[in-house]
């Protein structure tokens, strides 16, 4: 097995905060996007099944831009070789880790035997795991869930953690809620659920020699705070892509980067209307495409509903992006 043990301090700082795969959500331009806030903060892919890598299109999925480092696949499957070829696919892409996907709760995914339902067979998750480790050289990692459906017993998760680890998984990261396969829809499995960080904390201490993140629920940077001061890292989902400028706040607040005041929403906004423009003309893609990733740029300021309006107004399709953002910019100004 050759996954790389980092020492403590790399492994604290590289999932120190990191933004969720979220399907639909987490493309390359939305990292793109995410990687003009922050430097530092860890970024993953949307999950990519092993049958769309091996029968599909392999660039249209694995592509991403040089500047979204450090970023890191996740993939969803249950075949070891499967994993193991997809797991190679991804770092000869250039991907800085691969992470498999045990905490998708969809009836879709459960039909494909992966995702969530994998948390009750450790042992077949150990076999990919332990397949990926020795497939490539960058870190293998898992994304799980404390439980599934009513089982909400510490043990379960403490158990599955034990024996993936054994097959050379060094780094968890988990969702602080059960995954409930039959009666709740992906949504409601986001919020229904009861979220229970101390079992979360309970694995640090039990497995002291392993990093481990939390992902749920986390939407400030007290409650950041308070998970780092326990455990290794913090992964951050929906809050990031509805409240993006919340991640312009990481790099001096948990990075120990000096603060940047050259970096503000409108510089932001006007690197993206660039990469808008260099994405049209390389790939005719639609700037409408990228700019629904940066709805949430204005959260909470005066005129941000008309600038979201503006930005969202497909009948401006064919004007260019930095049109748009005039647009953008005289509409927010009149109601602010």
């Amino acid at each position: 097995m050759h996954n790389p043990h980092l020492p403590a301090s790399a492994a604290a700082s590289r999932w120190r905060l990191s933004v969720a795969p979220m399907m639909d959500w987490t493309d390359r331009h939305c990292r793109y996007f995410h990687r003009l806030l922050s430097r530092h903060a860890l970024l993953y892919t949307e999950m990519i099944t092993t049958g769309a890598l091996i029968h599909g299109d392999v660039p249209r999925h694995l592509d991403f831009n040089a500047e979204e480092h450090p970023v890191a696949l996740q993939l969803g499957g249950s075949d070891f070789a499967e994993l193991a070829h997809s797991a190679r696919l991804g770092e000869q892409w250039g991907y800085d880790e691969i992470n498999l996907n045990c905490g998708c709760p969809s009836e879709r995914v459960q039909r494909g035997s992966f995702g969530a339902c994998l948390m009750a067979e450790p042992q077949l998750v150990a076999d990919c795991v332990k397949a990926m480790v020795d497939a490539v050289q960058v870190p293998v990692t898992v994304k799980h869930r404390i439980g599934i459906d009513k089982d909400e017993r510490y043990g379960f998760v403490r158990d599955f953690v034990g024996a993936v680890s054994e097959a050379g998984c060094r780094v968890f990261l988990v969702h602080a809620r059960n995954a409930w396969l039959k009666g709740l829809s992906p949504k409601e499995n986001r919020e229904v659920p009861p979220l229970r960080y101390e079992l979360v904390h309970r694995l640090k201490d039990d497995f002291p020699h392993l990093t481990i993140a939390v992902n749920g629920g986390i939407t400030t940077t007290a409650e950041v705070t308070r998970e780092l001061g326990v455990l290794d890292g913090v992964m951050v989902g929906r809050e990031a892509y509805h409240n993006p400028w919340w991640l312009a706040e990481w790099d001096p607040g948990f990075f120990g980067e000096a603060a940047e005041p050259w970096r503000t929403r409108e510089w932001v906004e006007e690197r993206m209307s660039e990469y808008m423009a260099r994405e049209a003309a390389a790939h005719g893609t639609p700037w409408s495409a990228i700019a629904r990733h940066m709805l949430g740029l204005r959260h909470g300021m005066p005129g941000a509903r008309r600038w979201r309006q503006v930005w969202s107004d497909h009948r401006l399709k064919d004007r260019t992006p930095r049109e748009v953002m005039a647009l953008a910019h005289e509409s927010a100004a009149a109601v602010a």
